[in-house]
């Protein structure tokens, strides 16, 4: 599966998902290192301009990986709770996510965007023994249009 996320050119190489660890995020707790990625660039560049402070217009990367098709847990939306999409996340989906890394069944974990619910987030566990099948396979600039965050 090729999967796509867009960040910060400083750290659009470190793939050790240590960001996601210093503060945590809606399917992982902090101190715990996951990437989270996009199944399209679409859903990658909306889930960066969320997650942009207004009036910011950082240089950014966009990065395509490859991950393993055999190693993908999916959650539907059908199996998380009903305010699964309120912000700030509740403390259950981190929970869900701790849990999903802990097993360390697969490298992903295909969960439901709060965004558009019908499009996906890959969260990559940094920690599965078989990580280093995850392989980048372009990185380039992205340009950020302003208009976006208007």
């Amino acid at each position: 599966m090729i999967v796509y996320r867009i960040t910060g050119k400083k750290y659009s190489d470190d793939l050790s998902g240590t960001g996601a660890a210093m503060y945590g995020g809606r399917w992982n707790k902090k101190g715990t290192p996951v990437l989270y990625t996009g199944e399209s660039k679409e859903i990658a560049l909306l889930e960066t301009i969320v997650h942009t402070p207004p009036m910011i217009f950082p240089k950014l990367d966009i990065i395509t990986l490859e991950i393993p098709d055999n190693s993908i847990t999916t959650i539907e939306e059908n199996m998380l709770p009903p305010n699964w999409t309120t912000y700030p996340a509740p403390t259950v989906l981190s929970e869900i996510g701790e849990d999903w890394i802990i097993e360390s069944k697969t490298i992903a974990l295909k969960v439901p965007s709060c965004i558009i619910h019908s499009a996906y987030n890959i969260v990559l566990n940094c920690r599965h023994k078989q990580f280093y099948k995850v392989k980048l396979i372009d990185k380039r600039n992205f340009k950020f249009d302003s208009r976006l965050i208007k």
